[in-house]
C-alpha cells in the first residue's frame, strides 16, 4: 500500500472557506470549534481603519499560502462589538490566534508581511495541511517497522517519504539504516552521501555512518568462529579479541561484542591508543543512546574506567 500519494498537477488552490467573515452568533462555531481542527486567526477590523486595510491582504495572502494549515476569520467590530469587548480588544487591527479552542497568540497593528509569515509559520509548525501526509507520523511508523525486523518494508516507507520530500534527513538516515541492516553497504553509503555537509552532524546520520564504518570493518576481520579460536588459544591477543567484537556486532550480538571490548580495557586500557574504548563508543553511537545495550555498556565502561 502506498502511504504517500503524489499529485502530478499544480498545487491545489486554497479552499474558499479558508477566509470568512463571522458574527457574534457564529463566532463559537467559526473560531472556537474550528480551531480544534487547525489554528484559526480572528482579525478584528473596522471599515474606517486604514491600517486594517493594509493588513488584511497581507494576512489573506499568508493564509492562502499555508494551504489549509490555518484559517482566517474576520470580525467587523462596529457591527459586532460584543466579542472584541469581552476579549479586551482596545485598538485595531488586532489578530488573535486560537488553537484547540483557546487563544494562543496574537499581534496588534499593521505589521509587515515578513512578520505575518513568521507568525503563521510558528503557529503551524509541524502541522500537516488537509490532504498532506503527516511526515512525522510516517517516519515513526517506518522506524517501528524496522525495529520489528522488516527492513524491506521500512525501506519502502522511507523511499516514499523521500519521493515526497527529497530533503528529509530522517528519511535519508532511515533508508541508509535499512540498507546496513540488510548488508547492502554500498547502497547505504550512496544514500548517506545525499546528506548535505551541513547536516552530517545530525544524530541519526552519525549513527548510520558509524554503522557503515563498523560493517566495513567486519567484512575484513573474518568469521566469528575463527576469531573465537584465536582468542581461546591466546587470551592476550587483543587484536583478535578486538576483531571478534567487531564481527559479533555485525551479527547483532551486541552484549558479547561489548564483553570482548570491555575485557581488553580491563586487561590493558591503553592498548592500541585506547582503541578498545574508542571502538565501544562507536558501537554506542551506531546503536543509539537509548538502546538497552548502549545503556548497559556505558554503565559497565564507567565502572571499569573509574574504579
Amino acid at each position: 500500500m502506498t502511504i504517500i500519494e503524489q499529485g502530478g498537477g499544480p498545487a491545489p488552490q486554497a479552499a474558499p472557506d479558508l477566509i470568512k467573515e463571522t458574527t457574534t452568533q457564529t463566532f463559537v462555531k467559526d473560531v472556537i470549534e474550528e480551531s480544534k481542527q487547525q489554528p484559526v486567526l480572528i482579525d478584528f477590523w473596522a471599515p474606517w481603519c486604514g491600517p486594517c486595510r493594509q493588513l488584511t491582504p497581507i494576512i489573506e495572502k499568508a493564509v492562502r499560502a499555508a494551504k489549509g494549515k490555518v484559517k482566517l476569520v474576520k470580525m467587523n467590530i462596529d457591527e459586532h462589538p460584543q466579542i472584541p469587548g469581552q476579549m479586551g480588544i482596545q485598538s485595531i487591527p488586532a489578530v488573535i490566534a486560537f488553537v484547540d479552542g483557546q487563544p494562543a497568540d496574537g499581534f496588534m497593528g499593521a505589521v509587515p508581511e515578513s512578520q505575518v509569515n513568521a507568525f503563521i509559520e510558528k503557529l503551524t509548525k509541524g502541522r500537516a495541511a488537509p490532504g498532506e501526509p503527516n511526515i512525522a507520523e510516517i517516519l515513526q511508523e517506518a522506524e517501528a517497522v524496522l525495529a520489528e525486523g522488516d527492513a524491506a518494508a521500512a525501506a519502502q516507507i522511507y523511499a516514499e517519504v523521500l519521493a515526497f520530500d527529497a530533503t528529509s534527513i530522517p528519511a535519508m538516515a532511515g533508508l541508509a539504516k535499512c540498507y546496513v541492516t540488510t548488508g547492502a553497504i554500498e547502497q547505504a553509503k550512496q544514500t548517506i552521501a545525499m546528506v548535505p555537509e551541513s547536516k552530517r552532524n545530525d544524530a541519526a546520520v552519525k549513527a548510520v555512518q558509524a554503522s557503515i564504518d563498523l560493517a566495513e570493518q567486519a567484512q575484513a576481520v573474518g568469521p566469528v568462529a575463527e576469531l573465537e579460536q584465536k582468542v581461546a588459544a591466546n587470551p592476550l591477543d587483543h587484536q583478535a579479541r578486538f576483531d571478534l567484537a567487531t564481527a559479533l556486532n555485525a551479527e547483532g550480538n551486541r552484549a558479547e561484542a561489548t564483553n570482548q571490548l570491555l575485557e581488553i580495557i580491563r586487561r590493558d586500557r591503553k592498548w592500541n591508543e585506547d582503541g578498545a574504548r574508542k571502538q565501544l563508543v562507536q558501537f554506542f553511537e551506531a546503536w543509539g543512546g537509548m538502546d538497552e545495550a548502549t545503556v548497559d555498556g556505558r554503565k559497565r565502561l564507567s565502572t571499569i574506567l573509574f574504579s
